[in-house]
């Protein structure tokens, strides 16, 4: 059973310590978009002991938490700290779930980025391959940039924003020690993900997310004018619903194993106007509007991502991912069922 105690009463500093096996799993940005779905997962597992670990300055994203079951909440700063006071802190974490970081690609702070996405990530990564704790980190589909093949090696590696490049660095970063790694190093390579408890992403939430605000409170789905070779609303993503990417975490949870980086997507790239063209139908009215492509986005914008699911196959996930007329029917399901979580246009964090 988790005991939480304040073990050092004179300096105040709360740890957890555990005097029985492991079971706590740790999700960093786990108030996030894609933490909070996976913690509400894992809080469904009776055996798992779930610690979420994130930066709630951004006050609003704690309703991403609301009915998780969690054993506890650490501010990122304190959890890294206390990491790195004493070996016995954090001893029986059984997984680290690295989720949290600075995810906006429009943010050009290279400073701030690297900070939060590169240097973070290694002092927990370290933390966790000096005491064989499996480590599942989130990477992006971003560091591919402008590639028109997507499988996960470096040459077709090429990113158009510092935050794709903090992403790829760590990448480069960690595939040095998966040769001589003694214990699961796992690297998720997300495309682009849609889903429950994105709002608090602001502009930085999917297109679906964003799509349906605009059609359900003005009739209006606002897509790009062509650009890079694509007519208006032709670019092209590969949607991948946020219930797909818990079960890719669960199942590397259920088989710690084969390190490694890997994609997760459908594999199947879909037009920005399809997405517009299933709300408008999902909604029962609408027109998409073409806005000129902003100025700002040229050169640094990806006109076209596919996951190549190969490495991902072979490392034994079979499972079949939602398509997205389905993935987007249940998402906008879900939206209308929850209008207060249909709210966008609060400040972003990880």
């Amino acid at each position: 059973m988790l005991i939480f105690a304040d073990l050092c009463e004179n300096s105040g500093d709360a740890f957890l310590y555990n005097t029985g096996p492991r079971n706590m799993i740790v999700v960093t940005g786990g108030a996030g978009f894609i933490g909070s779905n996976l913690t509400r997962a894992l809080g469904e597992r009776v055996a798992a002991s779930v610690v979420v670990v994130d930066d709630l300055t951004a006050g609003r994203k704690f309703r991403n938490l609301v009915g998780s079951q969690i054993a506890d909440y650490l501010d990122k700063d304190q959890f890294l700290a206390l990491a790195a006071q004493r070996d016995t802190l954090l001893k029986q974490i059984e997984c680290v779930f690295h989720l949290g970081a600075c995810s906006n690609s429009a943010e050009w702070n290279g400073r701030h980025m690297m900070l939060n996405n590169y240097e973070y990530s290694k002092q927990l990564f370290h933390y966790c391959i000096e005491r064989k704790i499996p480590f599942v980190y989130a990477s992006s589909a971003a560091v591919f940039g402008a590639s028109r093949a997507f499988r996960e090696v470096p040459e077709f590696e090429h990113p158009l924003s510092v935050y794709a490049y903090s992403k790829m660095l760590f990448d480069h970063y960690v595939r040095r020690y998966l040769p001589r790694a003694v214990s699961p190093i796992i690297g998720l390579r997300y495309f682009n993900v849609y889903g429950p408890h994105e709002a608090h992403k602001g502009d930085m939430a999917s297109i679906v997310f964003q799509l349906y605000t605009q059609v359900r409170d003005s009739g209006v789905a606002r897509l790009f004018k062509g650009c890079d070779g694509y007519r208006n609303g032709e670019q092209r993503r590969d949607f991948v619903h946020v219930d797909d990417v818990v079960s890719v975490n669960l199942w590397f949870l259920d088989h710690l194993g084969p390190s490694g980086i890997f994609n997760v997507g459908t594999g199947c790239s879909h037009t920005f106007r399809d997405v517009a063209a299933a709300i408008i139908r999902l909604l029962g009215r609408g027109q998409i509007k073409y806005v000129p492509f902003p100025a700002a986005l040229r050169g640094v914008y990806q006109s076209f991502t596919e996951a190549d699911l190969s490495a991902l196959r072979g490392a034994g996930y079979n499972r079949q991912f939602k398509e997205l007329k389905e993935g987007v029917a249940a998402y906008v399901a879900w939206l209308d069922s929850n209008p207060e979580q249909g709210v966008s246009g609060y400040t972003y964090d990880h």
